[in-house]
């Protein structure tokens, strides 16, 4: 929809008509420059996303003395986009770990809290939820069979030091810390049937068996953060970032982990293998059969393309039927972006609308691996990719990261009468 220019001021307009009329032709201007924002969810309604911020330096620490320092230029385009999205509630994945939560908190308040651009309002994430991850947390295991046992790919997920590429929820809503619940240490072998990557060189699995039953199976973890709905039900975030399919060998052990970890997520809301889920915290079971959930995160799949080897275990996660079936979130940045580098993406099966990253830098193809997937009670009203086309307001500050925020607003679920 098309802003209709203010009328031409005349020599009848008074001093406070011209003042009226410059505030219009400002929010008109306003208006314009904003043309490639999300508009206010609807009254009543939820707004939630994920976003991959690649937030990770290469040595512990780091992260925070940046933040620390309110000059970030990578923080702050970040926040420039969370300030034109503005979600209720969102999954950061890919921001380091430590044990205080300072880098959330940093990012929140020095950065999220400061309009970043002309217009932008600040945002008041108050309430925020962390935990430990795996990436980095050595194994004393020689997992990539090099010889050493004190390399990052033999950590229990890949990391140069503990809590790199950590996760983090920002939320405007009540979290209920009681009832949430994280499964980082939850073991691969656990998962009936699981994966097991096999031997390129001869009959058997890669791993020892000693090995094997010891493998966690969240690259980094793998959560259930449960937060307060204004209509007084609980709303449950299921939030993981399985690792990526690729960076493997013959055997891939990447590619089947991968998808595994997404096989977590769907049995972890169908719930139709719940026994082998025990939390952190010693609870068992998975989700309740009458939950309300929203399945978040970087799932590194996409459902046609890209190297991985197995698109099944992300293609029977959309097709669940506790999911709300709806149309994939696009944008219009990443049809450009395809047709950009078209002789990265000339192949790909997918719709490049669908497309939530940009992996031209690395000489790879857009592809759908960002998601957010309401559970079918739940009431979804409107859907996008942040990925605005070159030119348009926000299209600078969406290259801080290869990865574009994905939001879905949904109508607040009640409580139980």
């Amino acid at each position: 929809m098309v802003a209709a220019h203010p009328a031409v001021p005349s020599a009848s307009h008074t001093p406070d008509d011209m003042r009226s009329l410059l505030l219009a032709m400002g929010c008109v201007a306003a208006a314009a420059a904003h043309a490639s924002d999300p508009p206010p969810p609807a009254g009543g309604a939820i707004r939630l996303a994920t976003y991959n911020v690649s937030l990770y330096r290469d040595r512990p620490g780091r992260l925070v003395q940046e933040l620390a320092s309110g000059r970030s230029r990578q923080a702050r385009r970040i926040a420039e986009v969370v300030q034109r999205v503005r979600p209720d509630v969102l999954l950061l994945n890919e921001i380091d770990y430590d044990p205080r939560g300072e880098a959330p908190r940093l990012l929140a308040e020095r950065y999220l809290a400061e309009p970043q651009a002309d217009g932008l309002r600040p945002l008041d994430y108050g309430r925020r939820f962390t935990a430990p991850v795996n990436t980095g947390v050595p194994s004393g295991l020689d997992l990539d069979r090099d010889g050493a046992a004190d390399g990052p790919n033999d950590a229990w997920g890949y990391g140069r030091y503990p809590g790199q590429y950590g996760m983090a929820v920002l939320s405007q809503l009540p979290i209920d810390r009681q009832a949430s619940r994280t499964f980082q240490t939850l073991r691969w072998s656990d998962l009936p049937d699981a994966r097991q990557p096999v031997d390129p060189g001869g009959p058997g699995p890669y791993y020892p068996e000693a090995t094997w039953r010891r493998l966690r199976l969240p690259s980094k973890s793998f959560w259930d953060v449960v937060v307060c709905t204004p209509g007084g039900a609980p709303l449950h975030l299921v939030c993981s970032h399985p690792t990526p399919p690729v960076f493997d060998g013959p055997e891939d052990r990447n590619g089947r982990r991968n998808a595994d970890e997404v096989r977590l997520v769907r049995e972890y809301v169908e719930g139709t293998l719940g026994g082998y889920f025990v939390d952190d915290q010693g609870r068992r079971g998975a989700l309740p059969p009458d939950a309300a959930f929203v399945v978040l995160g970087d799932l590194n799949a996409d459902p046609a393309d890209g190297e991985g080897r197995e698109h099944g275990a992300i293609g029977r996660l959309l097709g669940s039927g506790r999911l709300a079936h709806v149309a994939p979130p696009t944008s219009r940045g990443a049809v450009r972006a395809s047709q950009r580098f078209d002789g990265l993406n000339s192949g790909h099966a997918g719709n490049p609308a669908a497309d939530t990253a940009d992996f031209s830098g690395d000489g790879h193809g857009n592809l759908r691996v960002d998601y957010v997937l309401p559970s079918d009670q739940l009431t979804v009203l409107a859907a996008g990719v942040y990925w605005p086309a070159p030119g348009e307001a926000g299209a600078d500050a969406v290259r801080a990261t290869d990865h574009r925020l994905v939001w879905v607003d949904i109508a607040a679920p009640h409580g139980k009468e």
